[in-house]
């Protein structure tokens, strides 16, 4: 997987190669959808374990001027499953889904490379082994946050490409799982 992602961000970097795009006056504003996969990470307590993670969001951005669009976002994590380490190996895997509503921002550095970066409430779905003394298996839900960053290649005003980093806070009845996300994504705009 690692050299997956790496062999995807080689080929994304590369695609400065390509002739310019012109963008019109509306560059990152307007309504969107994306999504991204990659390699989810979780070394917390009893775990520590990779998976395959991936979201998809939906929302609006009010493009502020050129450069600079400002918006919000709804959408769905899913952060894969992690087996436990060492002495518990073998209780079982922690899982962490759930409902993501927040901000972002989308800031051309060029006409077509942008960084961005995300925050707002996650609602987790989340099950495993918490690590005190005498382990306790839990499936509960918490309502903690997440933030992310990244950067990419806008194709045209409405296609882009990007490689993302995204951390995700959890806490159900001291069960702190707190995953991260390394992702490749694509968004389209409308």
């Amino acid at each position: 997987m690692k050299n997956t992602l790496f062999a995807i961000a080689l080929a994304t970097a590369s695609l400065a190669t390509l002739p310019a795009v012109t963008h019109a006056a509306d560059g990152a504003g307007g309504a969107f959808v994306n999504g991204n996969i990659g390699r989810s990470t979780l070394d917390k307590g009893l775990y520590d374990d990779n998976d395959t993670g991936y979201g998809i969001n939906a929302g609006y951005r009010w493009l502020l001027n050129p450069n600079v669009a400002l918006g919000v976002e709804g959408g769905y994590a899913d952060l894969g499953k992690f087996d436990t380490k060492g002495a518990y190996s073998g209780f079982g895997r922690a899982s962490a889904k759930g409902w993501t509503a927040g901000v972002n921002g989308h800031f051309n550095l060029t006409p077509q490379w942008y960084v961005s970066a995300r925050t707002g409430l996650f609602r987790a779905d989340t099950k495993g082994w918490t690590n005190e003394t005498v382990p306790n298996y839990v499936s509960d839900s918490s309502a903690k946050w997440y933030a992310g960053a990244g950067f990419g290649y806008d194709f045209s005003n409405n296609l882009s490409l990007g490689l993302n980093y995204d951390y995700y806070k959890t806490d159900a009845k001291h069960l702190n799982l707190d995953p991260s996300l390394l992702s490749l994504s694509a968004e389209y705009r409308f």
